[in-house]
């Protein structure tokens, strides 16, 4: 069964993603019922009786530990971090806690009320809001050097948000499968890397793997790695980087790590993996294969 869709402001990334595993598991041989994970989804589990469920959810509810729980409690293999891992990276507070506990570089932030951070600066710009909980670039705010005020955030925003001290340079990403790091994407666009750059055709160009000094590049792998156990990952996940490339390694900064990475045609991992000569129906088999309870 591949879970999909659910109720997240990332459904549609979400409806996307699923329905190219599901292709690309069937085009490996498996048998796969497509489910969108609506109210009812405990009660489809349940009557499907699948084998494993291979989680296409993103956001919240899908990759917060939420369903994982549900999987538990059916007792259904699942693909993936646990429930445990994907509380504490959907929390980006919390992750930078362990970011830090394993000597992994971060920048400052602060969790802030709304109010207060759309009343006043809560730090000196350039500085990022966004919120603690959710994924994508969903609700990213940059407040630029000279703003004179903060902008008045929108309804998507919760009512406590990040503000975090804005790093400049480049963006860089490292997947993780397993116990490997891949290799290292520098993801190139005009503006922003918003939602829009993220999963619109077009919308950013990936250079990979990264054209960066070797000790950055390797500083990627180590670090990806080194977060995936810190937070007690499982399974396939994806770690984001800033790096300025004035400051050299002293200018590399782990953002966040995504545990249910797009699987979409332009998402990162399957494309590092390709980058392998790991194919995308061979990716998802792994996925399943590696799919367990008690994650």
């Amino acid at each position: 069964m591949v879970a999909m869709g659910g109720p997240s402001a990332e459904r549609e990334v979400s409806l996307s993603s699923g329905r190219e595993c599901a292709n690309a598991l069937r085009e490996a041989g498996y048998a796969v019922i497509e489910t969108d994970a609506g109210p009812d989804f405990a009660h489809r589990i349940v009557a499907e009786k699948p084998d494993v469920i291979f989680n296409a959810l993103h956001g919240r509810w899908g990759e917060d530990g939420c369903v994982q729980g549900l999987f538990e409690w059916l007792r259904v293999p699942y693909t993936h971090s646990g429930v445990l891992a994907s509380a504490l990276t959907m929390d980006k507070e919390r992750t930078k806690a362990a970011y830090r506990a394993h000597g992994l570089p971060v920048v400052e932030s602060l969790l802030v009320p709304k109010d207060a951070a759309e009343a006043a600066h809560s730090l000196t710009p350039p500085y990022v809001i966004k919120p603690n909980n959710e994924g994508s670039s969903v609700g990213v705010y940059l407040v630029e050097e000279g703003a004179n005020r903060p902008p008045e955030l929108g309804p998507e925003m919760p009512e406590t948000v990040m503000v975090e001290a804005y790093v400049p340079g480049r963006e860089l990403t490292t997947t993780v499968m397993g116990d490997r790091p891949l290799t290292v994407t520098d993801i190139l666009t005009d503006t922003w890397y918003d939602y829009a750059a993220k999963y619109e055709e077009g919308g950013s160009h990936h250079v990979l793997p990264a054209e960066i000094p070797g000790e950055v590049f390797d500083a990627c792998l180590t670090y990806a790695l080194t977060a995936h156990d810190a937070l007690g990952c499982r399974g396939l996940t994806r770690t984001d980087f800033r790096w300025d490339e004035a400051q050299g390694l002293d200018g590399l900064i782990l953002l966040e790590t995504n545990t249910q990475p797009g699987m979409t045609p332009t998402s990162l991992a399957p494309e590092q993996a390709a980058h392998l000569g790991i194919s995308f129906p061979e990716l998802c088999a792994w996925m399943v294969e590696d799919a367990s309870c008690d994650r």
